[in-house]
C-alpha cells in the first residue's frame, strides 16, 4: 500500500492504468477510470477493427451506457426461430418501447473508444507484444509495444510503465498469456455481411432470424441479423469442429436462400469466442475483462453487454480500492471485482450452460427448443431476462407449467426431428 506522497525511484506515485484492447470492455473500463481522474492509457491495435459478431444488444445497455440513437442500426421487435425441420416460431415484443438493438461493431466500438478518449484516456494505436512483470507488489509493470502512429508500416518500438493492467484484448489475449491466466475452450464464429436488394432488405426491417440444426451449427445456432444497409449471416461451432465451419455457413446460406436471393457479400469475418471464464482472471495487479476473461454466455452467445459491464465493474473496483488513484491496490483488493461479478452473473452463466447442454445436443432437442420458444410464458421470462438483465423468478404455478411444457416438448421433439 503506497500513498501518492511516496516516491518510487524518482517518480512521485500517481496511479497509472493501462487498458489493452478498446472493444466494449476496454473502452468502458477506460472511460470509468478517466472520469475518476486516474491516468489511463488505452491501447488498440486496429482502430477500424470490427469483430465478427451478430451485434445484438439488450435494451438496458442503451440507457445504462448512454448510447445515442445513431449507434443503433435497427430496432428489432420480431424474432423468428427456425427448427431443423424448418418449423417457424414467431416471437414478438408487445411493448412498442421495447426492442433488441442491432449494431455494427465498428460503429459501436468506435463510439465507446472515442468517448473514453474525450474524457481523458490516452488512446494509443499500438500492438502490445510483451509485459515485464515486477518481482514485488509495488514496482511498475513495463509494457513493450509497437506504436503504429510512427515509423510507417513497421511502427516504432516503445515501452510504458504502469501500476495496473486491464486485459481487454479478446479471446486471443496477449495479456492473458503474459499473466498465465490459463486456457479455455473456445468456439469459432464465421459471418458474412450481405447487401440485399431493397425488397429483400425490407423483410428484415425489424426482424431477426435464428436457425438451429446440425446443418447450420453442430453446437449453437446460425443467424440472420439486420444491420444498417445489409444483413449479417453467420454461424458458430466449437473449435474441435472448426474444419466444418464453411460447410455450416453454406448450410445457413441454403436454409435462408430465398430471402437472401440477389444478395452481394461485402465482407467475410471469423473470430474465436470463449466458452467459459479463464481459470485465473486476476493475477497480481492485472485483471481480465470481456472476451479475454471468458465472459460470453452459452446458448445465446451474448457477449457485448457483458463485456462492457465487466469493464465498467472492474474499473469501478479499481477506483474504489485505489481511493481514486491515490494508492496502489493489491491483488486481493482487485479480486473484489471478481466476487461482485460472479455474485451478480454467475447464475446466469450456469443456467444458459445447462440450456445449451439440454437443447443443442441433437436435432430432436433443437425441435423441442423451438417449440418451447413459442410458449408465451417462456417468451416473457426470456425477454425480461435478456432485455433488462434482471432475472425475476416465475411464480410456482408458471414454473410448473414451463417445466411440464419443457418435458412435453422434448418428447415431441423426437417425433418432429428430421
Amino acid at each position: 500500500m503506497l500513498s501518492v506522497n511516496v516516491k518510487i525511484g524518482r517518480r512521485p506515485l500517481t496511479l497509472r492504468v493501462a487498458v489493452v484492447g478498446s472493444g466494449p470492455a476496454g473502452s468502458s473500463a477506460a472511460e470509468t477510470l478517466a472520469k475518476a481522474g486516474i491516468e489511463t492509457y488505452l491501447f488498440e491495435r486496429k482502430l477500424d477493427n470490427a469483430k465478427p459478431c451478430g451485434g445484438a444488444i439488450p435494451l438496458c445497455m442503451v440507457s445504462e451506457f448512454d448510447l445515442p440513437p445513431e449507434i443503433i442500426d435497427r430496432q428489432v421487435r420480431k424474432m423468428k426461430m427456425i427448427s431443423p425441420s424448418n418449423r417457424e416460431v414467431d416471437i414478438n415484443l408487445i411493448n412498442e418501447e421495447e426492442y433488441i438493438g442491432m449494431c455494427r461493431r465498428e460503429v459501436l466500438d468506435g463510439f465507446l473508444r472515442n468517448r473514453a478518449a474525450k474524457l481523458g484516456a490516452n488512446l494509443i494505436n499500438a500492438t502490445v507484444h510483451k509485459v515485464d512483470i515486477p518481482g514485488n507488489n509495488t514496482d511498475p509493470y513495463t509494457i513493450h509495444y509497437v506504436d503504429h502512429n510512427e515509423g510507417g508500416a513497421q511502427g516504432v518500438t516503445k515501452t510504458l510503465k504502469v501500476d495496473l493492467i486491464i486485459g481487454a484484448d479478446g479471446a486471443n489475449s496477449r495479456i492473458a498469456k503474459e499473466m498465465d491466466a490459463g486456457d479455455y475452450n473456445y468456439a469459432i464464429a464465421f459471418q458474412e455481411r450481405i447487401r440485399l436488394p431493397e425488397d429483400k432488405m425490407a423483410y428484415y426491417n425489424d426482424l431477426a432470424e435464428m436457425y438451429v440444426g446440425n446443418d447450420v451449427s453442430t453446437d449453437f445456432y446460425a443467424w440472420v441479423f439486420p444491420k444498417y444497409d445489409h444483413v449479417a449471416v453467420g454461424t458458430g461451432t466449437m473449435h474441435v469442429h472448426k474444419a466444418s465451419i464453411k460447410q455450416l455457413q453454406a448450410g445457413i446460406r441454403a436454409r435462408a436462400s430465398e430471402k437472401l436471393a440477389g444478395g452481394k457479400i461485402i465482407k467475410v469475418e471469423a473470430h474465436p469466442i470463449p466458452e467459459h471464464p479463464r481459470p485465473r482472471r486476476v493475477v497480481g495487479r492485472i485483471a481480465l475483462v470481456g472476451d479475454a476473461a471468458g465472459y460470453v454466455t452459452k446458448s445465446s452467445g451474448e457477449g457485448i453487454y457483458f463485456a462492457a459491464k465487466s469493464g465498467r465493474m472492474c474499473a469501478e473496483t479499481i477506483v474504489e480500492v485505489s481511493q481514486k488513484g491515490s494508492r496502489i491496490p493489491t491483488e486481493n483488493e482487485l479480486k473484489l471485482y471478481l466476487k461482485r461479478w460472479d455474485k451478480k452473473y454467475g447464475l446466469t452463466y450456469k443456467v444458459l450452460d445447462i440450456l445449451q447442454t439440454v437443447f443443442y445436443r441433437s436435432d430432436a432437442t433443437r425441435e423441442a427448443f423451438v417449440e418451447m420458444c413459442g410458449d408465451l410464458d417462456v417468451q416473457k421470462l426470456t425477454f425480461d431476462s435478456y432485455l433488462y438483465k434482471t432475472v425475476v423468478p416465475a411464480n410456482p404455478i408458471t414454473q410448473l407449467k414451463i417445466t411440464a411444457k419443457t418435458i412435453g416438448s422434448l418428447i415431441r421433439g423426437n417425433a418432429l426431428a428430421p
